[in-house]
């Protein structure tokens, strides 16, 4: 007989779901804090922004050389044993990075070591997340089911970087550092609960270059999906170095410091949860055509910075990208839980991660340079340019134009590319992505 919590919780709220969900909010709240954390320590120590670039791209480096490997090890052993072990070393390495801030003069390369140990663990965890959090739901609910999970993730963002910053003002980013390990530890914890039952074992034969293959070969069959990562490549890249570079030092410079950069960054969170509210009630027929529609407003942030605009007007800003981005979250989810076969899932997410963020560390490393080179606002007016001419690319993709949202959610056989217009219909609930990048 189902308990009375279960009773209260939606049909499509399970179990799996009901854990991931509640872990991807103490990690969120713990490593929004710790970005700021980073940059500020890093700044601390005598660093400028080359150094607060370095570290940063140290953290991606390892993230974009593992992935794929991590992304064939999800497929093949249990999710939820990848996703704890994963936790477990940021665990460590985040401890490690905030014993070294508190007991004072933290060395350059050690800053880059340790957020390196913490990039290496996330290049596992993310496809083994996706996988586990798009296997956890079914049927016709599943898009508002995304939604809400993304809700309470963008929640403990809020949350997260707007506690972050005060609290880095306050008692100093080592602290904020330790309380991420501590959140970490937390959501290990509560992910070794997750149940892989309903994930049929996978079947003898082949090694990981095979899986590899086979995922490769489902991620270019498909148009929509390899030309949206190769347009978040770049969009990655530059709003990455936006915000982990250029943004703390415009902060520091015209803002105020760390407080007024992580309220403008609690301002995006809240944004991306009404973005998510709205996705719960709004379901766009053609999902990628309107989710690429909104990632425009991607640019705005990196222009806001570059004039320096007010805090009041920077956060506004932030609020507005943060909702119309979360539209495009929404639809990407819905879209892969849609048209991925389930037990490849985690090897086409890895592929996914991989495109992403691999022109990150590049970006990271050559901001500081960038900002030599040719001053602070012109490279953040690059920055926003280059988000307006991929997402205008993408566009001439015929997929990522008449990709429809399906009315029922079916099984998906590994046909390369997609019918769009196919089973077609108004939809009436809406989805979600997990984290990217």
């Amino acid at each position: 007989m189902p308990t009375s919590a279960a009773r209260r919780r939606p049909a499509w709220a399970g179990r799996n779901y009901t854990l991931l969900t509640a872990s991807a909010v103490v990690t969120n709240l713990g490593s929004h804090g710790a970005l700021i954390a980073a940059a500020f320590a890093v700044l601390g120590a005598g660093g400028d922004g080359g150094d607060v670039g370095l570290v940063a791209a140290a953290r991606t480096l390892p993230l974009v050389l593992f992935l794929l490997i991590g992304g064939a090890v999800a497929d093949r052993l249990p999710r939820h044993r990848v996703m704890v072990a994963a936790n477990a070393l940021n665990c460590v390495s985040q401890a490690a990075f905030a014993a070294l801030v508190l007991a004072g003069e933290p060395r350059l390369w050690q800053m880059m070591l340790l957020s390196a140990l913490g990039g290496a663990g996330q290049a596992f965890f993310n496809p083994a997340a996706e996988g586990m959090l798009l296997s956890s739901v079914d049927g016709e609910q599943a898009g508002r089911a995304f939604a809400v999970f993304r809700m309470a993730m963008h929640g403990a963002t809020l949350g997260g970087a707007a506690l972050g910053g005060a609290m880095v003002a306050a008692i100093g980013p080592g602290w904020v550092l330790a309380a991420d390990a501590a959140a970490f530890a937390v959501a290990a914890v509560l992910r070794t609960f997750l149940d892989v039952r309903h994930i049929p074992p996978r079947e003898p034969g082949g090694g990981m270059l095979a899986d590899l293959r086979d995922g490769w070969r489902e991620f270019t069959g498909r148009p929509w999906l390899w030309g949206i990562v190769v347009q978040f490549s770049v969009a990655n890249a530059v709003v990455g170095a936006a915000d982990a570079v250029y943004g703390p030092l415009v902060a520091r410079d015209h803002l105020g410091g760390a407080a007024p950069w992580g309220v403008a960054l609690a301002f995006f969170g809240g944004g991306t949860v009404t973005g998510a509210l709205l996705m719960t009630r709004w379901q766009p027929r053609r999902l990628l055509l309107v989710g690429t529609l909104c990632v425009f407003p991607l640019a705005l942030p990196s222009a806001a910075l570059a004039v320096p605009v007010p805090v009041a007007v920077l956060c506004a800003v932030m609020f507005l990208t943060g909702l119309s981005v979360e539209v495009f979250g929404v639809s990407w989810m819905t879209a892969l839980h849609q048209e991925i076969p389930e037990e490849k899932l985690s090897r086409v997410s890895a592929y996914d991660w991989f495109g992403s963020v691999a022109l990150v560390p590049a970006a990271m490393a050559l901001a500081g340079p960038a900002e030599s080179a040719f001053g602070r606002p012109e490279a953040l007016w690059g920055c926003a340019a280059l988000v307006v001419v991929v997402t205008a690319a993408v566009l001439t993709v015929p997929d990522v134009r008449n990709l429809r949202r399906r009315a029922h959610q079916v099984t998906v056989a590994s046909a390369p590319t997609p019918t769009p217009g196919a089973d077609a219909s108004l939809p009436a609930g809406e989805g979600s992505e997990p984290t990217r990048g």
